[in-house]
């Protein structure tokens, strides 16, 4: 009775298995309801969830009207401060005294580009990227400070990122 038994179950699973196969292999795999098309969908976040990823990750995030803005009161204000002298003395040659005007959403190239009329600084790429080889570019903060030419790189450097 026993072989009979097993028999028995061993009929069943092979009568279950051919039974779904024929059904398997004669459905459509697709429902009237559902198309199915070779393009790829792409989601593309919105305007403000760009945004809130790139605050989150430290970035400053503006608008270009607001950007221009700035930048052109900047380069106004770099332009008064830069024309700066003071007296000279013992015979020493006239120093330059610049007040930078560091305004919020400035980069190290925007106070190398302030420093260039002074000579202080020669190019402001190569003076942010010094900047970023010596980790100070997270301490540029919105203030007014005043270098003059005699100075050195060091001394304008620690007087402007704190």
């Amino acid at each position: 009775m026993r072989i009979n038994l097993l028999s028995s179950f061993a009929a069943g699973i092979l009568l279950t298995t051919s039974i779904c196969s024929v059904v398997y292999l004669t459905n459509d795999h697709v429902s009237k309801n559902t198309k199915v098309t070779d393009k790829t969908i792409t989601v593309q976040p919105s305007v403000k969830e760009m945004e809130k990823k790139l605050v989150a990750k430290g970035y400053i995030v503006q608008k270009k009207a607001d950007f221009d803005k700035k930048e052109s009161t900047t380069k106004q204000t770099a332009k008064e401060t830069t024309t700066k002298k003071a007296a000279t003395e013992n015979d020493k040659p006239s120093k330059t005294v610049v007040t930078v005007n560091v305004t919020e959403g400035m980069t190290s190239f925007d106070v190398g580009k302030m420093l260039i009329p002074s000579k202080i600084v020669s190019d402001a790429f190569e003076f942010s990227q010094i900047i970023e080889q010596r980790g100070l570019s997270n301490k540029l903060r919105p203030g007014t400070y005043v270098v003059d030419t005699e100075m050195t790189f060091d001394q304008v450097l620690s007087t402007i990122f704190k």
